[in-house]
């Protein structure tokens, strides 16, 4: 069981790049519904007292988010990348977690959106000039990933 807490995009706007990429996806994408921003990793932790560490995260509620644009890291991982502030939210909930004890993965927060493990020429060329639906931040969520599955075990 694996831990992170994420930003999820809404529907609608997963389905707008979905239709951008499945257009010219050479290679398999991840699934629609596994599209996130991480704000961070904690790995194989158990969950006991991570809701109430993360609940004195202040969420800049109806801060505007984009998706837009794209990279990959090491040719390895093609990400979507993300527009707006939320560097302010990851410091604020790794601090939490710090405080908390709870271990998390410390490389600096780039925030982006996984579409695929792998890389797609096609899918870079069409990320570069994507400008996604503007949509407003609204809640943070502490996911689970057991098995290929997530489950939202906390939202704030």
């Amino acid at each position: 069981m694996r831990l992170f807490v994420a930003v999820y995009p809404p529907d609608g706007v997963r389905r707008d790049l979905r239709r951008r990429l499945d257009a010219v996806a050479t290679k398999r994408l991840t699934a629609i519904e596994k599209w996130h921003i991480t704000l961070a990793f904690l790995g194989d932790v158990p969950p006991d007292g991570l809701p109430e560490a993360l609940a004195g995260v202040t969420v800049p509620k109806g801060r505007d988010l984009r998706i837009r644009g794209g990279g990959d890291f090491h040719r390895r991982v093609t990400w979507a990348g993300v527009e707006g502030e939320l560097g302010d939210v990851a410091t604020d909930v790794r601090a939490a977690l710090a405080g908390a004890g709870v271990p998390y993965d410390s490389r600096p927060f780039t925030p982006h959106l996984t579409v695929m493990y792998t890389h797609d020429e096609a899918v870079r060329a069409a990320l570069a000039d994507y400008e996604g639906p503007v949509w407003t931040l609204d809640s943070i969520h502490l996911v689970r990933s057991e098995g290929g599955t997530y489950t939202t075990l906390w939202t704030g």
